[in-house]
């Protein structure tokens, strides 16, 4: 089989990447490690900054995402038991979108097998070869029958622990690396939302945040430390620990309810330079990782594939290489800036077990100076409704 280019990773980025380049006319074929089922059933965040809202419209799929999905013009932060709301629509213009990932992914899925574009899901062992030179090649096993892909190029869209960049020579890029020393318990219930606009919580007891995926489906989080497991963690005990955090009027408001889904996630930032090893070009976690608080994970997927895609397509449309030259610098110049702020929001938020009484000082000043000046709020919001790319 012969393709122009071959996606490893079926998730947001290899899907997004996919589509962009369908509908460029680049032959492409997409091989995901996991099952169908097992990628829908992921839950995922999803606060979709502006940029990744355009562009899920620009592909035509965003009919669920305009029913289902709730724009917010803003979000709050609580400290010291008050509520400080940040305007995102009056500061910028813009605001997000809630739209779980996972849905977002069921309409990536739906379009990509309606299109006739081929993705192979249960592709074991699969391996790229030969990226290097100018003949790459993936090699993968599916029912029972070793199949091998050539093709111009190869993208690297299977997460952290993918094989993409595990199959770069030794020495081909840099990791740079930050792990916090907590992580955030969520719990997914069906129960209505504490608040219409998500709410991050400074708490001395440590982080919590209310969020939503609809109507009646709330997302909550608090810090744990690392060392935490969630079977230590009954329903019962989230509940009572989140409403500890929470100021007394919105504790009251909270509706609780059976765990539909219950998971701790470590905290980490990572980003792997460059994005490019010969014909192999790395994309979303497979080149970076950054804590949840800043909402970017699946955002900066969006970014790398967008470059990633007119980088492509101008190869194939007028045989120049600049695009795919400079693709590598032009994803990591957006990717610092997020991690910058998904650092700085998770700095500013949560509670630092080690921290001094001058760095919890630091902090609170920090948080006194956002709430009291526009320009600090304003390029919170800049931030988090997303950097133009």
């Amino acid at each position: 089989m012969r393709v122009q280019v071959a996606i490893i990773g079926a998730g947001p980025a290899g899907l997004l990447l996919g589509a962009l380049l369908h509908r460029s006319g680049i032959a492409t074929i997409i091989l995901e490690q996991r099952s169908r089922d097992y990628v829908l059933g992921r839950v995922r965040a999803g606060v979709l900054e502006q940029g990744t809202v355009d562009l899920v419209e620009r592909l035509g799929v965003g009919a669920r995402m305009r029913r289902d999905g709730r724009p917010h013009d803003g979000a709050a932060i609580a400290f010291r038991g008050e509520h400080h709301r940040i305007d995102f629509r009056a500061l910028t213009g813009k605001g997000v979108m809630i739209y779980g990932q996972t849905e977002l992914m069921r309409d990536l899925i739906e379009d990509r097998l309606a299109s006739g574009a081929p993705i192979v899901f249960e592709a074991e062992d699969v391996a790229p070869l030969d990226f290097a030179g100018d003949r790459p090649r993936l090699r993968y096993r599916h029912g029972g029958a070793e199949i091998e892909v050539s093709c111009d190029f190869i993208a690297g869209c299977d997460g952290y622990h993918g094989v993409g960049r595990a199959s770069l020579p030794e020495g081909a890029v840099t990791e740079h690396e930050r792990v916090y020393p907590f992580g955030w318990l969520g719990l997914l219930a069906e129960t209505p939302p504490v608040s219409a606009e998500l709410i991050y919580v400074r708490h001395e007891r440590g982080f919590a945040l209310c969020s939503m995926r609809s109507p009646t489906r709330s997302r909550y989080y608090v810090q744990v430390p690392l060392a935490e497991r969630v079977e230590a963690w009954p329903d019962t005990r989230f509940w009572d620990e989140l409403r500890a955090r929470l100021d007394a009027p919105t504790a009251a408001r909270l509706v609780t309810g059976p765990s539909r889904e219950k998971s701790i996630a470590p905290l980490r930032s990572f980003v792997a330079e460059p994005m490019r090893f010969g014909r192999l070009f790395l994309a979303g976690d497979a080149a970076h990782i950054v804590p949840p608080t800043g909402a970017k994970g699946l955002n900066l997927a969006a970014s790398d594939v967008v470059y990633l895609a007119e980088a492509l397509v101008e190869h194939y449309a007028e045989g120049s290489p600049a695009g795919l030259d400079a693709y590598s610098a032009r994803a990591l110049a957006r990717v610092w800036k997020a991690e910058r702020f998904s650092w700085w929001m998770t700095s500013l938020t949560h509670a630092f077990p080690a921290a001094t009484g001058f760095e919890k000082g630091l902090q609170e000043a920090e948080l006194d100076y956002l709430f009291s000046s526009q320009a600090a709020m304003t390029a919170l919001a800049e931030n988090y409704v997303g950097l133009p790319y």
